[in-house]
C-alpha cells in the first residue's frame, strides 16, 4: 500500500492540459540553452572566465587573509562614514567596540584606522565610550573631559589600607585590572587607548631627550634608547607583540625598569604632552608581562636552537662584575651577540641593588629571576658569592681568559652624619635595613636573619629620595609607627613623586625643613630612644640649584625606637683598592677615559652605573651597560685560535669558582667547637693572615663572618672553626661530610700588615677563647717573616684546649720554628697553664718591658671576646704598646654596603666611624670608643634567643 498526498493536495495523476503544455515549453527551452552553453563554453571569453573563477578558488583556499581584508576595507568604508557624523552613534559605539574586543584582524584593521584619524576624530570615539560604556568600565565615566592632553586611563593602584600590611605589589599597572574581572582583550584595549594618545609628533623628545647649553647629557630621554614613538605606534595599531620585541631588542629588562626607572625625569618629563604625559613606564612593562601571561615559553622557544656560544668559541670570553642592572643589560646584549659571558655576583643571590635594594611591593624578585633565565639561555654562567677585588683582582680575571671586563658593582659604602649618638643599637643604615628585609628576609618566620623591634615602635627615616621611600614603606609595613626627616620641603624632595604619594597615602608622617642634630639613648641598653632636631630654613641655592637648608636654631626633641639613615652612598674602595691602575674620582668613582666612551683607564675595563657615576638610578645604570656593550662588541682583534683558548681557559675558571663549596672533613675540637675543612678552590688561593669569610650556611639562614682559621691553595681547601653559641652557629656544627654551604664569599677585610722587626723583640698574640683560630694563621705569617712570637692563649679550662697539642697546629709551628715561638696558655679555673685571663701574662711582659728585661714587645694582636679585646686594649694603652683588635662583629653582607659593621673610633679629638669589613677587621685598639662599640655585640640577642627557642635550641 502506498502513502497518499499531503491533506488538501492534489492527485498524482491529476495533470492537466496546461500543464503539460509549460513541461513540454520548458523543456525546449532548456535543451535550446543547454546548446547554447556548450557552445558558449568553447569560445575564448568564456574559457577565460572559467580559468580565472578556477584561479580564485585556489587563492581561496592558499590566501584567505587577503579575501578577509578585502571584505574588511568594504566594512571600513561604512565605518568612516559613521565617522563623519557630528556624533558616533550608540549603537555604533558598542559594535565597534565589540569588534575591537574580538583581537582579530577586523579588530587590528579598526585599531589602525582610529590610529590614523585626527584628534578631533579621536575624541568622538572617545566620548562615544564615556558616552555608552561607562556603567561596563567605570574608568571611561568622564574619560572624555580634557582627553587626551589631562585625561587618561590610570593603572591599577591597590587601596593604601589594604596593601601597607603586606608585600605585595602596590602598583599593578593595567594588568591589576585583570584581577577585577576584566579579560586580557579588555586590558589591551585600556593599554590601546592609553597610546592613542600619543601626538605623534617628529621630535622625539621621550626618545631622544632634549639638548642643553653646557650639559653633556641631554634632558630627559630614554637612556637605553628605547624607540618609544614607534613603540607607542605599533601599540596603537594593534601589535602588541611586535612592540615588545622592538623594546626588548634595546633593553632586556623592561619589566624591570618600567617600574623602577622615574619616567617623570626621562622620557615622560620631557613629554609633548606635558599636562599629563603618556604612561610610557607602564606600557614598557605592561608589554613583557603580556606576553608572558599569553605566552608562558616564549623566552624558551625564542632562543631555542641557540648553540652555546662557550661550545661555539667564536667570540672572547666577557666577564661581568655585578648582576645590577647595568651588569645585567651588559650581559644579555653580549650574550645575544654570541659572546660567552660570565656574570660574577658578590651576594648569594643574583640582581643586586634591584634585589637587596628595592622592596617587592615595588619590584618583584620574580622579575629579576626571568632577566637571568634569559641569559642563561643564551649561555650566561653566573657565579655567585665572588667578591671581585677580593676572590679576584681584575688583572687575574683577564689572565684567567677573559678578553674583556665590566665593572658594574654599584656605589658601595653608606653614608652617615657624624651626629652624636649615632652609634647608638638600632640607628642603621637604609642599606642594612633593606637588605635584611629584601635580600635575607628577614621579616618571615622561616628566615633566621634578624631585625629590630618594629611593631608598634617609633620609626624615623632620615633622608628624602627613594631608598627613604623604600625604608620608610618596608618599616610601615612591618608595623611601625613612621616618619620620613627632611631637611628641605616637600617640594624639593628627591624622590619619585609616586613613591612619595604612596608613603602619604600609607599614612607615613613627613617632617620638613627638620635634620637631627643629636641621638638620645638609653644608658642602661644603649638602644636609640629619641632624636634631637635642628629646625631648619632655606636658603641660598646650592650647586644642585635647590636652595640650601640653614639652621634656625631652634630645636624639637621627639621619640625614637628606630633610626634609618638614607642618604645615599659613597664609592666602595674594594676595586680600586685591588687595582692601583685604575683612576678614580674624588668621590672614589672610576673615571672613563674619555667621553663617549664606558672604557675606564685601565684598557678593555669598561664601567657603568653607580660604580661610575656615584648614586644615580637603575635605568641610566643600564643605559651604561647598554653603551658598554656596543663598545664591546665592535671590533675583536683576536686570530680563531687565540679566541679558542681564550673560551677554554675562561670556561675553566668559570667553572672552578661557581663549584658547591663541600664539607670534606669535620672534627669536633672540644665541647660546642667543630673544625671544617671545605671545598672552596678560589677563597684558598686568595687568602691572606687576617681575613674572614661570609658564610650562608642553608638558604634560608643568616649571613655571619668567619675567620680563616687556615687554607691550602693547592688543594683547595680552606678551614672554619665554629663554636655553636647562636642558631646558625649550631645547626652549622650540625652539618656533616659531603653537606655544602649555600654560600661562602670572601676572602673578606684587609690581610693583616706584617712588619719585620728587629732583633730582641716580640710580636703578642693574645687569643681567648675561640680566639686561637684567627690567631693562627697571623702568628704563623709572623714567625715566616722572621719575628719572634709570644702566643698567650686562653680557654675556659683544661676540657676545652685545642690546637696546642705537639701534633696539632700549635705544635707543628713549635717543631718547625724552635725557639722563635713562645707559647703561654691561660685557663680560667687554673686547671692548665697560668690560672686566670690572659691579660696575666701580658701585663707581666709589659711590665718587664718598662724594667728594661725581656724582649721588647714590637706590637700586641687581640683576638676573642669583645671584653677580653677591651681588657688587653686598656692594657697595651696604659704601657704605650701598640696594638690591634680583629674586629668580626655584627656584620651583613660583609663588604661594606650596609654598615653594620660600624666601629665608632676617635680621631683627632673627633668620633667618626670605621667599618671592620672594609677597614678592618684589624683596627688599632687605642682609637676604638669601647664603650659605643661593645653594646653593639647585644643589639639583636633578644631575637636570637627566641629564634633557639623556636629551633628548640
Amino acid at each position: 500500500m502506498t502513502a497518499g498526498p499531503p491533506p488538501g493536495g492534489p492527485a498524482a495523476d491529476a495533470v492537466g492540459p496546461e500543464d503539460l503544455r509549460h513541461y513540454l515549453d520548458a523543456r525546449s527551452t532548456l535543451e535550446q540553452t543547454r546548446a547554447r552553453v556548450e557552445v558558449l563554453e568553447h569560445s575564448e571569453p568564456v574559457e577565460t572566465f572559467n580559468r580565472q573563477l578556477d584561479l580564485l578558488k585556489r587563492r581561496l583556499v592558499a590566501q584567505p587573509q587577503a579575501f578577509r581584508e578585502l571584505f574588511i576595507a568594504d566594512g571600513m568604508q561604512a565605518v568612516a562614514l559613521e565617522f563623519r557624523q557630528p556624533e558616533l552613534g550608540d549603537d555604533f559605539v558598542r559594535a565597534m567596540w565589540a569588534t575591537l574586543l574580538r583581537g582579530d584582524d577586523a579588530a587590528k584593521v579598526l585599531m589602525r584606522f582610529v590610529w590614523g584619524l585626527n584628534l578631533g576624530m579621536k575624541r568622538k570615539f572617545v566620548r562615544g565610550l564615556d558616552r555608552c560604556l561607562s556603567e561596563r568600565y567605570p574608568m571611561f565615566d568622564g574619560l572624555s573631559q580634557d582627553w587626551p592632553a589631562g585625561n587618561s586611563i590610570p593603572p591599577y593602584i591597590r587601596d593604601a589600607q589594604e596593601r601597607e600590611h603586606d608585600f605585595g605589589l602596590v602598583n599593578q599597572g593595567y594588568q591589576g585590572y585583570l584581577t577585577l574581572g576584566y579579560t586580557t582583550a579588555e586590558v589591551d584595549l585600556f593599554v590601546w587607548l592609553e597610546a592613542l594618545r600619543d601626538k605623534q609628533c617628529e621630535e622625539k623628545p621621550c626618545e631622544i631627550g632634549i639638548l642643553l647649553a653646557g650639559r653633556k647629557e641631554p634632558k630627559g630621554g630614554c637612556p637605553v634608547k628605547i624607540h618609544i614613538p614607534r613603540v607607542l605606534e605599533l601599540v596603537g595599531t594593534g601589535r602588541f607583540r611586535e612592540a615588545m620585541e622592538l623594546i626588548e631588542s634595546a633593553n632586556p629588562l623592561p619589566d624591570v625598569t618600567g617600574r623602577v626607572c622615574p619616567q617623570e625625569l626621562q622620557c615622560q618629563g620631557v613629554c609633548i604632552q606635558n599636562k599629563m604625559p603618556i604612561a610610557i613606564g607602564q606600557l614598557e612593562w605592561f608589554l613583557p608581562e603580556r606576553e608572558k601571561r599569553l605566552h608562558p615559553d616564549a623566552a624558551t622557544d625564542r632562543f631555542a636552537g641557540r648553540r652555546d656560544p662557550w661550545d661555539v668559541a667564536a667570540r672572547p670570553p666577557v666577564a661581568i662584575v655585578g648582576s645590577g642592572p647595568s651588569g645585567l643589560i651588559n650581559a644579555y646584549l653580549l650574550g645575544a651577540e654570541g659572546f660567552p659571558v660570565t656574570v660574577f655576583e658578590a651576594f648569594h643571590a643574583l640582581g643586586g641593588v634591584l634585589r637587596y635594594g628595592i622592596p617587592e611591593f615595588r619590584l618583584p624578585n620574580d622579575l629579576i629571576d626571568d632577566v637571568v633565565g634569559k641569559i642563561r639561555l643564551l649561555g650566561g654562567k653566573f657565579v655567585p658569592n665572588f667578591v671581585v677585588g677580593r676572590t679576584a683582582t681584575l688583572e687575574e680575571l683577564r689572565a684567567a681568559g677573559f678578553w674583556k671586563i665590566f665593572v658594574g658593582s654599584g656605589a658601595g659604602l653608606p653614608r652617615f652624619m657624624n651626629v652624636p649618638g649615632e652609634h647608638l643599637l638600632n640607628v642603621m643604615s637604609a642599606n642594612e635595613f633593606l637588605t635584611r628585609v629584601n635580600l635575607m628576609q628577614g621579616q618571615r618566620a622561616d628566615y633566621e636573619t634578624p631585625l629590630p623591634e618594629i611593631e608598634g615602635k617609633q620609626v624615623l627615616v632620615i633622608g628624602g629620595g627613594n631608598t627613604a621611600m623604600d625604608a620608610a614603606r618596608t618599616a610601615r609595613r612591618l608595623g611601625g609607627e613612621v616618619t620620613i626627616v627632611y631637611r628641605r620641603t616637600q617640594k624639593e624632595m628627591p624622590a619619585r613623586v609616586e613613591e612619595l604619594h604612596h608613603a602619604l597615602e600609607e599614612e607615613i608622617a613627613l617632617s620638613v625643613l627638620r635634620s637631627p642634630a643629636e641621638f638620645l639613648g638609653d644608658p642602661a641598653t644603649n638602644f636609640v630612644t629619641g632624636a634631637v632636631l635642628d629646625v631648619m630654613e632655606l636658603g641660598r641655592p646650592d650647586a644642585s640649584g635647590r636652595r640650601s637648608p640653614v639652621v634656625t636654631g631652634a630645636q624639637e626633641t621627639v621619640v625614637a625606637d628606630l633610626v634609618i639613615m638614607a642618604l645615599g652612598n659613597a664609592a666602595n674602595p674594594i676595586i680600586k683598592d685591588s687595582e692601583p691602575r685604575l683612576h678614580t674620582s674624588k668621590w672614589g668613582t672610576i673615571d672613563l677615559d674619555h667621553d663617549g666612551s664606558q672604557e675606564t683607564t685601565l684598557p678593555g675595563v669598561y664601567t657603568g652605573g653607580d660604580a661610575a657615576r656615584g648614586g644615580s638610578t637603575a635605568i641610566m645604570a643600564a643605559g651604561d651597560g647598554q653603551a658598554a656593550a656596543r663598545e664591546i662588541i665592535g671590533a675583536i682583534d683576536l686570530e680563531p685560535a687565540v679566541v679558542r683558548e681564550m673560551v677554554a681557559r675562561a670556561r675553566e675558571y668559570s667553572d672552578v669558582a661557581a663549584t658547591s663549596q663541600r664539607i670534606l672533613h669535620k672534627a669536633e675540637l672540644s665541647d660546642g667547637i667543630d673544625e671544617f675543612v671545605v671545598h672552596s678552590p678560589l677563597v684558598a688561593h686568595a687568602a691572606q693572615a687576617g681575613q674572614f669569610v661570609r658564610v650562608l650556611p642553608w638558604e634560608h639562614g643568616e649571613l655571619i663572618p668567619l675567620t680563616l682559621a687556615d687554607w691550602d691553595a693547592d688543594a683547595g681547601t680552606i678551614c672554619l672553626v665554629v663554636q655553636g653559641v647562636g642558631t646558625s652557629s649550631i645547626e652549622i656544627n650540625r652539618m656533616a661530610v659531603g653537606d655544602s654551604f649555600a654560600g661562602i664569599a670572601g676572602p673578606l677585610g684587609r690581610p693583616s700588615e706584617i712588619h719585620r722587626y728587629e732583633p730582641g723583640t716580640t710580636v703578642v698574640l693574645t687569643a681567648g677563647g675561640l680566639g686561637l683560630p684567627p690567631v693562627y694563621p697571623i702568628m704563623r705569617e709572623h714567625l715566616r717573616a722572621g719575628n719572634h712570637v709570644t702566643l698567650v692563649t686562653g680557654f675556659r679550662s683544661r676540657d676545652l684546649m685545642f690546637w696546642t697539642g705537639p701534633d696539632e697546629r700549635v705544635g707543628r709551628l713549635q717543631a718547625e720554628f724552635g725557639d722563635l715561638l713562645d707559647v703561654v696558655v691561660t685557663t680560667n679555673d687554673g686547671s692548665y697553664g697560668v690560672p686566670g685571663f690572659v691579660t696575666g701574662p701580658l701585663e707581666q711582659l709589659l711590665e718587664a718591658n718598662r724594667q728594661g728585661e725581656g724582649r721588647r714587645v714590637a706590637e700586641v694582636v687581640t683576638i676573642g671576646p669583645p671584653l677580653m679585646m677591651r681588657a688587653v686594649s686598656d692594657l697595651c694603652r696604659r704601657f704605650g704598646t701598640p696594638c690591634v683588635a680583629s674586629l668580626n662583629s655584627i656584620m651583613v653582607d660583609a663588604t661594606g654596603m650596609c654598615g653594620a659593621c660600624m666601629v665608632p673610633v676617635v680621631v683627632d679629638g673627633k668620633m667618626v666611624r670605621k667599618h671592620a669589613c672594609i677597614d678592618g677587621p684589624e683596627i688599632d685598639a687605642a682609637i676604638i670608643d669601647w664603650d659605643k662599640f661593645l653594646p653593639r655585640f647585644g643589639q639583636f640577642r633578644s631575637q636570637e634567643q627566641r629564634s633557639r627557642a623556636q629551633h628548640g635550641l
